[in-house]
């Protein structure tokens, strides 16, 4: 095929992908993140009041910060289960071990969300606090329904 030609099925190929991925975006629904309900309701559907909505400031930017140490945790144990992968091309004793890691990493990220969710229900009025519970279990639920 001559490079004119084959410039040109290039470009009809690039723009066909571009395409089906804008079709896509616009016909399929994002996906909601995990939580981003629970999120929602705390900021938007419970009308907190403003001491209420100081204290979940703070407790925002103290879990933001606690998560991003564990998540970079998490990253640097998975940088070590490639090397380990790489070097032992088997689930050898390296590799083991840096599974066990990535599972402490992961235990300890999903004890601390827990937390979270708990110091935040903690400043909810009963109410407040029922709501909060059940969209929790929503959350937690959703894949299974």
């Amino acid at each position: 095929m001559r490079p004119g030609r084959l410039l040109l099925v290039a470009l009809i190929a690039f723009a066909a992908a571009v395409a089906g991925v804008l079709a896509a975006r616009w016909f399929v629904p994002a996906l909601r993140q995990p939580g981003s309900e629970l999120h929602a309701l705390l900021h938007d559907g419970l009308d907190l009041d403003a001491a209420q909505q100081a204290k979940l400031d703070a407790l925002e930017r103290q879990f933001a910060l606690r998560k991003r140490a564990l998540e970079m945790e998490l990253r640097a144990d998975n940088a070590r289960l490639a090397a380990a992968i790489e070097a032992e091309h088997s689930a050898g004793p390296r590799v083991r071990d840096a599974v066990d890691r990535i599972h402490v990493a992961m235990g300890a990220l999903q004890k601390e969300t827990l937390a979270h969710v708990f110091a935040m229900r903690a400043i909810l009025r009963p109410d407040q606090a029922a709501r909060f519970d059940q969209a929790v279990v929503k959350a937690l639920t959703a894949e299974a329904r």
